[in-house]
């Protein structure tokens, strides 16, 4: 199932539980992935739409701040809502932790000991 797919199941649930709040994001989440796949002129690919949530996050993310420092405390906590509804459809990130690991698995597997040794792997 797209996520186009699974917002718009969501939204039917959200509609009959009466849940006006994530109708109203689940709503604007799937007219920006409409648009896209305008632009596009084709369906939208996972990595595409994953783009467009990401995107619509990054917004998210951006009033938050400002409205911090405008201290408008009810527009961050309702944008905060809708953070947390785009990031339910996301890919979960990796921690800092996670990805220093990783790193460090993926120098020790390949054997590099310094940073020369990246130009030929």
């Amino acid at each position: 199932m797209t996520l186009f797919e699974q917002i718009d199941k969501d939204m039917i649930k959200a509609l009959k539980g009466g849940d006006k709040l994530r109708l109203t994001v689940l709503r604007g989440l799937k007219s920006d992935l409409k648009y896209r796949r305008i632009d596009v002129g084709q369906d939208l690919t996972p990595e595409q739409e994953i783009e467009v949530l990401a995107g619509a996050a990054k917004k998210r993310r951006d009033s938050i701040e400002q409205f911090r420092l405008g201290g408008r405390d009810d527009l961050v906590q309702s944008e905060t809502f809708e953070l947390d509804v785009i990031n339910s459809y996301l890919p979960k990130q990796l921690t800092e932790e996670e990805l220093r690991q990783m790193a460090e698995a993926a120098i020790a597997e390949v054997g590099a000991d310094s940073p020369k040794q990246m130009g030929p792997l």
